[in-house]
């Protein structure tokens, strides 16, 4: 019997898990540890922002994987041992034979944003700011990038045009600026589409103010490291994102802040049977930029990750690996979205193609949303 153990019941974690338990006789074990009891599926955190969803819709309880033979272990990781593959949780400390990271990247409010404005990345953040959206009146609204890096590349765009079409379908003057530490959209997937998006948030009638980093906020006013101040009538902000402590505090983090992979392909990191996904990582390209943080990559390389240790385990399949390819849906409003893929491992420069929005693909969004929920849980 092995046991494999599951850091995080996200994305990358629960279809870990899944195409695990597909491979794997039963009397293989596989844990998925988790300190929140639901997941979320995050994608859809701006479509509670605009009031087209609610939390509920959107997730699903995490101890509902036992009905798969798929144990999950509800509870605060204080230890993680990689070299032992050692997980303390809830005071008990297990073993594992193969350990699978995927903890994501933690959100905080350094700046002690959250009583000045609502953080997209959460189900309460979206859904207050969803409610003070629908009595807002006039003024300005602010999207704001608090720090880099920061997971789903598109989001800060994608707010502000739902936020620009919830207001002109209620007949509201808008009046939305966002403000990014960025040098431009979604920047790692090249000049090309970082000028594409930016021009379809600009024809839209929203102000895009790149470079501007934030330093400081009070009740209704921003200051940026380059001197400039703006105020605002409500904010909508992305927080900043970190590794968790508990795998800071091991030898996996780089000097980047998050764990080190040693095969990007194949997502091992320096301790044999110890592999890490998703947004807790630090995988950088041949321009110099890191993988983008996104749901995408993270299910790709947890099908990668479960099939090769399956692989191992029975002797039995072929071992895959992780290209870098990938693909993101950008929501525009009024019904339609754009739809963006490539090769982020490509060289010189990741290839990545955008197509013709349309209402087709704000549909496929939908689905795929759909799908994700049924197929996984």
């Amino acid at each position: 019997m092995q046991t494999i153990i599951i850091l995080g019941g996200g994305v990358g974690g629960v279809i870990t898990a899944n195409t695990l338990r597909k491979k794997l006789g039963k009397e293989h074990k596989i844990i998925v540890i988790d300190k929140e009891l639901k997941h979320t599926f995050a994608s859809s955190l701006l479509w509670v922002a605009n009031g087209t969803r609610n939390e509920k819709s959107i997730s699903k309880q995490l101890d509902t994987l036992t009905k798969k033979g798929i144990e999950f272990i509800h509870g605060n990781i204080e230890n993680v041992n990689p070299q032992s593959k050692q997980v303390t949780v809830n005071g008990k400390t297990l073993t594992g034979d193969y350990l699978v990271i995927s903890l994501g990247a933690e959100i905080s409010d350094s700046l002690e944003i959250g009583n000045k404005g609502y953080n997209l990345y959460t189900p309460q953040g979206a859904e207050g700011f969803h409610n003070a959206l629908s009595v807002f009146n006039e003024g300005k609204i602010v999207v704001m990038v608090t720090a880099l890096p920061f997971k789903c590349p598109a989001a800060p765009y994608e707010a502000a045009l739902l936020i620009n079409s919830f207001l002109k379908k209620k007949g509201k003057k808008t009046n939305i600026e966002i403000y990014s530490p960025e040098v431009g959209p979604m920047g790692v997937a090249g000049k090309k589409l970082s000028s594409m998006v930016r021009s379809l948030v600009e024809s839209k009638g929203v102000k895009y103010f790149p470079e501007h980093q934030v330093t400081s906020i009070s009740e209704n006013s921003i200051s940026f490291k380059n001197d400039i101040t703006t105020s605002f009538n409500l904010l909508a902000y992305v927080p900043k994102h970190q590794c968790p402590q508990v795998i800071k505090d091991t030898d996996l983090v780089d000097e980047s802040g998050w764990v080190k992979i040693t095969n990007y392909n194949t997502l091992e990191t320096k301790h044999s049977g110890v592999y890490a996904i998703g947004d807790i990582t630090n995988i950088p390209l041949v321009q110099g930029k890191p993988l983008p943080k996104a749901g995408v990559f993270a299910h790709y390389q947890a099908q990668t990750v479960a099939n090769n240790i399956a692989v191992a385990i029975t002797g039995k399949g072929t071992l895959k690996q992780f290209t870098g390819d990938g693909m993101c849906f950008i929501e525009l409003g009024d019904g339609k979205a754009g739809f963006a893929k490539g090769n982020f491992y490509a060289e010189p420069m990741p290839t990545i193609k955008m197509f013709m929005p349309g209402y087709h693909w704000h549909l496929g969004k939908i689905l795929f949303e759909k799908m994700f929920l049924s197929k996984w849980f």
